[in-house]
């Protein structure tokens, strides 16, 4: 095998609590994971020297160790030095800075696609293990699915599948660091309202019941985001006057998304959000099982 291309999904939070920080520095989260259909490309080409490079279809994306793909495949070839160098051609769909794990799929992709092309026949815990080592998102993203997620994000517990919706994001035309969200998160200062029902949400999914995970969604993260971009909260509310079952952000934002129980209203909604002028990307998909996709070339 001396190539292969990927497709490397994103994910969304159905739940997002922060129950405190730690002294390390790390806040300790409880999350419900969920992989969605929207993914970008990768292709992975052997190289017979010891070189990495990475080109890829966004001039503003850094090509080196600061990007997360790059970054895995540095890890594997530093660990196997006799294995040569890799091509990584990176075509970016996932918004960009958007608390969909873009970067974390990436690298995910790129680790479980280099451990087919050079044989390694790493496990996917021992893919797991080496990929929390470049981001907490990344052994999720190794997964994929419906999971909890505990620890830093990397305690990872497979769920049922959550029961099927259709999905519309809108990622605003800004973008919000995470360094900045959780340094002005107090996660001991928010009301026990403000935490949604992570417990509550999983037994709503092990039941199918996808009204009662929709009614469950929540994340303590917007405590943080709204008030810094407010354009969050209207499209929620567009979101939910349209039909959403329920709308909210994502990771640590700043796209927003709606779960949808109808086809026909999804797609009005689209098509609404699309002419409002609130977000520079709006996708209309579903969920999905699969945390990549991979063909042999």
């Amino acid at each position: 095998m001396d190539s292969i291309q990927l497709k490397a999904m994103a994910k969304i939070n159905l739940g997002l609590d922060v129950i405190r920080k730690r002294e390390d520095g790390y806040h300790e989260v409880r999350m419900i994971m969920q992989t969605v259909n929207v993914y970008d490309r990768i292709e992975l080409r052997k190289r017979s020297d010891s070189q990495i490079r990475l080109t890829t279809n966004l001039h503003y994306l850094p090509v080196n160790e600061n990007n997360l793909a790059y970054k895995a495949a540095k890890q594997i070839l530093d660990e196997f030095p006799f294995l040569g160098g890799v091509d990584i051609q990176l075509q970016k769909h996932i918004p960009v800075a958007a608390g969909m794990a873009g970067g974390s799929s990436d690298a995910a992709s790129v680790l479980h696609g280099m451990n087919q092309m050079f044989a390694l026949n790493l496990s996917l815990e021992e893919l797991m293990a080496r990929g929390v080592r470049i981001g907490a998102d990344v052994p999720y993203c190794l997964m994929g699915g419906t999971a909890l997620a505990e620890g830093i994000g990397e305690k990872l517990t497979p769920l049922v599948s959550a029961p099927s919706c259709y999905v519309l994001l809108a990622k605003p035309p800004y973008n919000i660091s995470t360094k900045f969200v959780y340094e002005n998160l107090h996660a001991d200062q928010l009301k026990p309202c403000q935490h949604p029902d992570i417990d509550g949400q999983i037994e709503a999914i092990l039941r199918n019941d996808l009204y009662g995970m929709a009614q469950r969604m929540g994340n303590v993260l917007e405590t943080v985001t709204i008030p810094a971009c407010p354009v969050i909260a209207r499209i929620q509310t567009m979101m939910r006057e349209s039909g959403a079952l329920n709308a909210m952000m994502s990771g640590s934002g700043p796209t927003v998304f709606g779960l949808y129980d109808d086809e026909k209203k999804a797609k009005d909604a689209y098509w609404n959000l699309k002419g409002k002028n609130v977000a520079d990307q709006v996708i209309l998909t579903k969920m999905t099982d699969a945390a990549y996709e991979m063909d042999v070339l």
